[in-house]
């Protein structure tokens, strides 16, 4: 592939790290560089809101911007429904205003607190009346991948060895080990997040863009091209060649 496409990896509410990200892909490729986001814009960190609002403003401005759905993407949209949905891939006891999965940072941004001994129904209604409309929208839009040539983009991953008309949204948004696990050659590189690391690495049959943004750590940016994979660095391009 000699046109470059970049990726960025999981938000989860880091609005000031996506604007630095988004500052490096501008250095590197223009303000018409081809961007593939993967998913978990909200939860966990600070400013959910603040991200998509930046998110839904550059698609409407014509930015060749492609947004992705994540897994706590589906939770929050879930949530916001008439009748607040459970994910039924979480663990049993866990839901979406869990402490460790974040959406009461995400509602936070909102202005809507989540305080000891309230209700379901009190905090739904609190969160339909402050979420946009444009960002429930927004959410439940989210497509599922995106392919180019030789690279597919998608939250998770894939169902190994299952074509991609038969792959479903509860693998490609929360799929781990089954696909984490797996050696072999796939169609396509598969370029992903979800499952957070240190650092972004190269498995030779994928790249994982999570670099645990929603823990604290920096927002991972990259660029294909030329059948070759740079980190975006405060220094410029950085390879990130495939683990021996």
């Amino acid at each position: 592939m000699s046109t470059p496409i970049y990726a960025v990896g999981d938000i989860h509410g880091q609005a000031e790290q996506l604007e630095t990200a988004l500052a490096r892909i501008e250095a590197d490729g223009g303000p018409d560089a081809r961007i593939v986001f993967l998913g978990d814009y909200a939860d966990r960190g600070p400013d959910s809101r603040a991200v998509l609002d930046r998110l839904i403003a550059g698609q409407a401005q014509g930015r060749d911007w492609i947004t992705l759905k994540g897994n706590h993407d589906r939770m929050f949209e879930m949530f916001l429904r008439d009748h607040p949905a459970q994910d039924d891939r979480l663990l049993i006891g866990y839901h979406w205003l869990h402490d460790r999965i974040g959406g009461v940072e995400t509602l936070a941004s909102y202005g809507v607190p989540v305080p000891e001994g309230v209700r379901t129904y009190q905090v739904h209604a609190q969160a339909r009346a402050a979420v946009p409309a444009e960002h429930r929208n927004f959410l439940a839009g989210l497509p599922n991948y995106h392919q180019e040539g030789a690279l597919l983009f998608v939250h998770a991953g894939i169902r190994p060895g299952l074509p991609l008309e038969r792959q479903v949204e509860n693998d490609l948004i929360w799929i781990r080990q089954v696909f984490l696990d797996d050696p072999r050659p796939h169609p396509w590189l598969v370029v992903h997040g979800h499952t957070p690391g240190k650092r972004a690495e190269h498995h030779g049959n994928r790249v994982n863009l999570d670099a645990g943004a929603g823990y604290g750590r920096p927002l991972a940016a990259a660029v294909f091209e030329n059948n070759q994979c740079w980190l975006l660095t405060e220094t410029g391009r950085q390879l990130l060649a495939p683990r021996a």
